[in-house]
């Protein structure tokens, strides 16, 4: 290992990257989480796989889970003997029952909950620096948020709830978000299934204890093509208000100007939110998976777009035990 790298684990162990460093493996938060989500048109197919890994100081435990539209089929699990490495992207946990690589991802909750992920041609974040920006070089913050995969092509061969999913080609996305745990209470978006198909809209945000105050931070990345839009603070501003059913982006900064619209369709799918150092999750993350949303960019760049498989979700963190 050079001194470079030393240098570069040392840095991550705060939470923060350096400039060009991949914010994938493992920064050895007190929760690491990973999230992948494919969408398939043709079908109106919806499938969200996420693995939480949680330190604990009688060994590390995650919260792993699956869910599908259309069906509003949630499983999920704690598995132990969780891992991340921190030094390539591999997760594991439960002893084969889930692993993940760059372009595979294996889940296995038992009968009617099983799935592999085969991803090709991933469209990547590009290096420098993370999705928010200055803040993503910067130690010791309570929640970093980064999408690594902006777009490609997945299969996915799936037994859900006694039903066989087989998808070709269907868009995928996926993130990455570690730190203290999830935040007091937060709002994301993400969608893909726009009449091009080159286009991926990610949006996130959260009330963040600071000592006894707090703050509201949010970022917005949108993908159109080769150009990747980041909005983050402090040269950029990210709005949201959100309603019963209802999510309103503003964006400004750089020369673009971004509205989202999200309108929530259906009873929201209820997904796991773990506790790290109470080893056990909680049900209080609402994420509807095929909602509709409207997209419109203009300045340097001009687009406006609508889909239908729009995931919007929000979410709180109930204090500890």
């Amino acid at each position: 290992m050079t001194l470079l790298d030393r240098w570069d684990q040392s840095y991550r162990r705060t939470g923060a990257n350096l400039p060009f460093a991949d914010p994938r493996p493992s920064h050895g938060a007190e929760m690491e989480g990973y999230f992948w989500r494919a969408s398939d048109v043709t079908t109106g197919r919806v499938m969200v796989v996420l693995c939480g890994i949680n330190r604990h100081p009688d060994g590390d435990w995650a919260t792993v889970a699956i869910a599908a539209h259309p069906g509003g089929f949630v499983r999920s699990a704690v598995l132990e003997n969780a891992r991340a490495s921190p030094t390539t992207f591999e997760v594991t946990a439960g002893d084969g029952a889930f692993h993940a690589t760059e372009t595979r991802v294996h889940v296995d909750l038992g009968e009617g909950a099983r799935a592999d992920l085969t991803i090709e041609n991933p469209v990547e974040w590009p290096r420098g620096l993370g999705a928010g920006g200055i803040f993503s070089a910067i130690p010791f913050l309570g929640q970093y948020w980064h999408p690594h995969v902006l777009g490609g092509c997945v299969g996915v061969d799936a037994d859900i709830d006694g039903e066989r999913w087989e998808l070709d080609r269907a868009d995928i996305y996926a993130e990455k978000n570690w730190g203290a745990g999830f935040p007091d209470h937060w709002w994301w978006g993400q969608a893909q299934g726009f009449d091009r198909p080159d286009v991926c809209v990610a949006f996130g945000g959260g009330v963040l204890p600071v000592g006894p105050a707090s703050v509201t931070v949010g970022g917005l990345v949108v993908r159109i093509g080769a150009t990747v839009i980041r909005l983050a603070p402090p040269w950029s501003r990210v709005r949201t208000e959100t309603g019963p059913d209802t999510w309103q982006v503003h964006g400004r900064g750089l020369g673009y100007r971004i509205t989202i619209v999200g309108t929530a369709t259906g009873e929201p799918h209820v997904l796991p939110v773990p506790m790290p150092a109470e080893r056990r999750n909680v049900d209080t993350d609402y994420e509807h998976l095929a909602g509709n949303l409207t997209l419109e960019i203009s300045g340097r760049l001009q687009f406006r777009g609508e889909t239908h498989l729009a995931g919007l979700e929000i979410g709180h963190r109930p204090p500890p035990a």
